[in-house]
């Protein structure tokens, strides 16, 4: 029988963006299947692709055969491949790069197969006999050589009978992590031990009770014997000790308290029905879980994913990569145990590694992670929750330019699932469309246990500097700092900038030391003396004179979290602090290590960026101090308001949260700025009419899409020039509208101008299917190797079809 794959081949280039057929070798049969990983020629290199596609004919003429698959179990499921190629199309990328944005990182490196003999005494037929000796003298071999000996149809049927193990090697420096198991010899007679070797009659008699096999240090610990004595019996023919794989579980050693579901209050009950009702009955909804800060929306989520299991499916849960805290772990894993994988960007390529084999696997039916654990490779969904959806990290920034939100509706389409959006700040995409009944929408607005909010202040920065007060601490804020700390209770002071001070400057001629590379000052790190730039990572020792006129007179402005750190050592004598941002948590377990000391009380305040703004839950934290809410305020961002709001919320939610009630003091050069205004009075829903209307009448989401081109050069007169011709080859259409080109607010980052067109464009699939015919024709033009355009898509096609009827709508119910 002739059998065609088609394959996608690793090389991203618009030209190989398509399947190329290759013949399946007799011997592959059955092992090539959709998702593998293949080995093939192309041109004079042996190159992977993955197989999209099984035939019986191809209109090539001559075909190359498929040299190798690389996988037992295909790395991409059947949906997933689906999902590939409809990203290609949405998010202008190659095919290749969207299936490789679903696997883990390793597997893309160098790969080997080992054989093993398996844990089932299964008898070996003759022609495998070479094969059992030569495992029995070296414990494995490689797949190619067992291959060699025995063949591979018989070796499949071995793999198959679980006579041997494939044993699968990636990369060099991702080795498994190896246990030693002891399996017991079939047809053994203990009366051939000696009856002075008591201890060896002890571990015989354990493992005859049948146990047939167990990890060697079990067999200890439950016998009292030493490696020795079961050396012993591996020379009397008895037992024999094996090296296995053993996942590198990052919980191994720790303990977590086992929890049972908690009694819901009446909101969490309605919140919690609204959610399994699609689950029960098996069909796609998405739900935004609009809960304030406190209220219990993690309760809901466990309980729904109890239901979940219930009926034999799956869950992803995605958290914020600076929310997935070990207390977020801890929840989960005392509540689901072994059930549960854990992916994130702390654990090593390793545990990640094995962390998504499991998944693929079905050994674990939940899985909790940051952006990319949206890919998890289940095969039979039931749920899939987004917790602080509104967070920008959602959002990816390199090709693939996907957001997690619109993956998670894909895939529950797919599996006719359910989606929950849980946020106590929903974005006001998601808010808007709750509004206009796209998704289902359920509120929670008392925090449990009827603990009341925190009162909220705001301290107006200008009356403090008139009034002599030249510190970066109020006078509210020294005072309930010391009040708090003699109490016995915690802070959590909250700044959105790491470093020392914002820019170096020269007092003499105003010269700002920029980065050489990027348009953006360096920022000044006091505990190395170093200013560095945060987009392209370019650090030099601070100046010591200007580099322009020559003076000596350098000073640091502005404000970071280490200057912070410093100025709270001097008005605080013997105060604790731990400072977390990126600077101190860059090194693995530092995350959890810093958190771990805070809530165990070696510390009076916890210092922090954004990472601390969410998703922490300490009982004697009872103040929350922001140092400068307007750090975010004038972004040139049109969503800089909106994160503004719920960046402050979020951070004033950690004050109170149980028995002692909560305070939070916001420092303010804008008090009367309604973002800032409407955290303080908690008036959440005048806050998203405000918004929502200043959207409809700038024309931004979600009342339109947004096309951004980005075009970079090492020359900026050439950026110039094609963005240009890129904003006349857009124009000319009523659908749309084009803006620029026009430099952005960092027009250059590693020394590459950036020049940006942008698009704003209604929902409508013949205008987004005509932007990327026009994408297409941009891609045919003349290649220059130092030009890069890039194209990103805001905005969720095809959600909604008439938001300017559907916000009139909601304007007419609030007023």
């Amino acid at each position: 029988m002739i059998q065609v794959a088609k394959v996608v081949v690793d090389v991203p280039s618009k030209g190989t963006d398509r399947p190329f057929d290759y013949l399946v070798p007799e011997e592959l049969i059955g092992e090539v299947q959709l998702g593998s990983r293949v080995e093939v020629p192309f041109g004079p290199r042996k190159i992977l692709g993955y197989v999209v596609g099984i035939s019986l004919s191809s209109s090539a003429q001559k075909l190359k055969n498929i040299l190798d698959v690389k996988d037992i179990l295909p790395p991409l499921t059947q949906e997933l491949l689906q999902l590939g190629q409809a990203m290609a199309e949405e998010y202008f990328c190659h095919t290749i790069t969207a299936f490789q944005s679903m696997i883990p990182a390793v597997l893309k490196g160098k790969y080997q197969k080992k054989i093993h003999l398996g844990s089932k005494a299964i008898p070996f037929d003759g022609a495998a006999e070479g094969l059992q000796q030569l495992l029995e003298k070296k414990s494995s071999c490689s797949y190619e050589e067992a291959e060699q000996l025995v063949g591979r149809a018989v070796l499949r049927k071995l793999i198959q009978n679980q006579s041997v193990l494939v044993e699968e090697h990636v990369g060099d420096r991702v080795t498994k992590e190896r246990i030693s198991w002891v399996r017991l010899i079939d047809q053994v007679d203990i009366r051939m031990i000696p009856a002075r070797a008591k201890k060896q009659h002890e571990v015989m008699q354990y493992l005859l009770n049948d146990l047939k096999e167990i990890p060697l240090p079990t067999l200890l610990a439950a016998t009292g014997a030493n490696r020795q004595t079961v050396k012993a019996l591996e020379e009397r023919g008895m037992v024999r000790i094996e090296e296995r794989e053993q996942y590198r579980d990052p919980y191994r050693n720790a303990s977590f308290v086992p929890s049972v579901p908690l009694a819901l209050t009446e909101e969490q009950q309605k919140a919690y029905e609204t959610i399994t009702k699609p689950i029960k009955e098996e069909h796609y909804e998405t739900i935004l879980l609009h809960g304030v800060t406190g209220s219990g929306k993690t309760e809901i989520y466990l309980q729904s994913i109890e239901e979940v299991l219930n009926k034999e499916k799956e869950a992803i849960v995605l958290v914020p990569e600076i929310s997935l805290t070990p207390q977020m772990v801890d929840r989960f894993k005392g509540r689901f145990g072994d059930k549960v994988a854990v992916l994130h960007s702390r654990l090593s390529a390793g545990e990640r590694y094995d962390e998504w084999r499991k998944i693929r696997r079905g050994e674990v039916q939940v899985a909790i992670g940051a952006r990319s654990a949206i890919f998890a490779p289940f095969t039979n969904l039931g749920l899939i929750i987004i917790d602080e959806e509104h967070e920008s990290s959602y959002k990816q920034e390199e090709s693939p330019r996907y957001h997690a939100r619109e993956i998670a509706r894909w895939r529950a389409q797919f599996h006719q699932a359910a989606v929950v959006l849980g946020s106590a700040t929903p974005s006001l995409e998601s808010y808007f469309h709750a509004r206009t009944n796209v998704y289902s929408w359920v509120t929670l607005q008392e925090r449990v246990q009827g603990r009341p909010f925190p009162t909220i202040k705001t301290v107006d920065m200008r009356e403090e500097l008139k009034s002599g007060n030249r510190t970066m601490f109020s006078k509210d804020l020294t005072t309930s700092i010391q009040e708090t700390i003699s109490r016995g209770e915690q802070v959590v002071l909250f700044l959105n900038r790491r470093g020392y001070a914002t820019f170096v400057l020269c007092r003499s001629c105003g010269e700002v030391a920029n980065c050489e590379h990027c348009d953006i000052a360096l920022t000044y790190h006091h505990t190395n003396r170093t200013v560095r730039c945060h987009y392209c990572g370019y650090t030099e020792n601070v100046p010591t004179s200007c580099p322009n006129c020559q003076s000596e007179h350098i000073r640091h402005f502005g404000t970071g979290t280490q200057k912070v750190e410093e100025e709270l050592g001097k008005h605080f004598p013997g105060i604790r602090v731990i400072r977390m941002d990126m600077d101190t948590t860059s090194k693995k377990g530092s995350h959890e290590r810093l958190l771990r000391s805070f809530g165990e009380g070696e510390a009076d305040i916890l210092l922090g960026t954004q990472m601390i703004a969410k998703g922490l839950d300490f009982p004697k934290v009872t103040l929350v101090g922001v140092i400068a809410a307007d750090s975010m305020l004038h972004l040139p961002d049109f969503r800089s308001v909106e994160r503004t709001y719920q960046l402050l919320t979020q951070v004033s939610g950690r004050a109170g949260r149980h028995e002692q009630p909560g305070k939070v003091i916001i420092q303010t050069y804008q008090e009367d700025h309604y973002s800032i205004q409407m955290v303080a009075n908690h008036e959440s829903e005048t806050f998203y009419r405000k918004e929502l209307l200043l959207r409809k009448q700038h024309h931004y989401p979600p009342f339109c899409g947004l096309f951004t081109i980005t075009i970079s050069h090492t020359d900026r007169v050439l950026a110039m020039k094609r963005a240009v011709e890129i904003a006349n080859l857009l124009k000319g259409n009523n659908g749309y509208e084009v803006l620029g080109p026009v430099a952005p607010s960092v027009s250059k980052i590693k020394d590459r101008y950036r020049i940006q067109v942008m698009v704003k464009y209604t929902h409508d699939f013949e205008v987004i299917r005509e932007i990327q015919s026009k994408w297409r024709t941009i891609e045919e033009w003349p290649k220059d190797k130092e030009l890069r355009i890039q194209i990103d898509r805001d905005g969720e096609i095809g959600v909604s079809a008439n938001v300017h009827t559907q916000h009139r709508e909601i304007s007419r119910s609030h007023s």
